[in-house]
């Protein structure tokens, strides 16, 4: 794994999609409000990460990669805090992609201990994100040139639609640039033909025409979610994440497979996709087989899941990673 993660460095990843910030706010809660029966939460400290795709392009620069990230924030208090994350940790991100109608999408939680209560989410209708209109599109694909992949990260709140991706996949893979989706099939995008798909259970299941809450008695096989999303997408490679049974991996005119997960405690799944999407790209546009890129996402996966809240693993916290039994 050592000599794939040396490889990171000479490449750069564009990330287009819905760019977010994520608010935790700590505190205590020892007493129920005498206004209603909910908690009193006394505060303690809070938190700014960046949330969404933009946590697509700190995993990307957390394993020595560069990333370009893409998609509308505003001119406000929250998309400064999400400009200055991004400078600390070195993701591109073009100031044109700041603007003063736009309202940035923030995801506020509320932890007392290590237990959440609620989420606050902040953000406008869809269209006040999406990424269109001719100077848009020439900024974004100026970004294309030179790079080794692109991946679409979607949140399903209004960033991509079915015609920008098509034109961006199109130009990408007339320059060789690996193209990888991150789906949210509650807001369906019509495309195929793209490198890789990384849905998890759930959204594998509305990409092949099912209800996503299916009893278990109706769950259709891996092999017919596996054939319907095939169909209707095609997808060279297409990982499946099924949280705590693994990954699902089907490579090019390969059956399907199944790689366990590594055991260890799980203590927030949160960005854990966002972590996958961009290990798997990385390692697939450098080259490796799908079963070491895999590996590789899967050991990063355990890194984050370790972790509180949206987070990353650097290559030095994979390179040391034991999991457990």
């Amino acid at each position: 794994m050592r000599s794939l993660l040396a490889k990171f460095p000479k490449l750069r990843v564009v990330v287009v999609g819905d760019v977010m910030l994520d608010e935790y706010i700590f505190g205590e809660a020892n007493r129920l409000s005498p206004e209603a029966p909910v908690p009193v939460v006394t505060f303690k400290k809070d938190k700014n990460v960046a949330g969404g795709s933009a946590n697509v392009a700190l995993n990307l620069v957390s394993f020595g990669a560069r990333a370009e990230l893409c998609g509308w924030i505003g001119r406000d208090a929250s998309g400064d805090r999400l400009r200055a994350w991004l400078k600390q940790e070195k993701v591109d991100f073009d100031p044109k992609f700041a603007r003063a109608e736009t309202s940035t999408i923030v995801k506020t939680r509320i932890i007392a201990g290590h237990q959440q209560l609620c989420r606050l989410d902040r953000e406008a209708a869809p269209q006040e994100y999406a990424l269109e209109g001719a100077e848009t599109l020439r900024l974004i694909e100026k970004k294309l040139a030179g790079a080794a992949a692109l991946i679409f990260s979607d949140y399903a709140k209004g960033s991509l639609s079915t015609e920008l991706v098509a034109r961006l996949t199109k130009i990408a893979h007339n320059s060789g640039v690996f193209v990888a989706l991150d789906p949210k099939p509650r807001r369906p995008l019509e495309v195929a033909g793209l490198d890789l798909l990384t849905p998890n259970w759930k959204e594998a299941l509305e990409m092949a025409g099912y209800s996503p809450d299916l009893p278990a008695s109706s769950m259709p096989s891996y092999d017919t979610v596996v054939a319907r999303i095939d169909r209707n997408y095609k997808p060279k490679f297409l990982v499946i994440t099924l949280g705590e049974k693994g990954m699902l991996l089907r490579g090019p005119k390969e059956k399907y497979k199944i790689l366990k997960t590594y055991a260890r405690e799980v203590f927030d799944v949160t960005g854990a996709g966002d972590t996958v999407i961009a290990a798997l790209t990385l390692a697939l546009a450098a080259g490796a087989p799908l079963p070491l890129a895999a590996h590789f996402a899967n050991t990063a996966a355990g890194v984050v899941v370790g972790k509180f809240g949206t987070a990353t693993a650097t290559s030095e916290e994979i390179l040391n990673y034991h999991p457990q039994g």
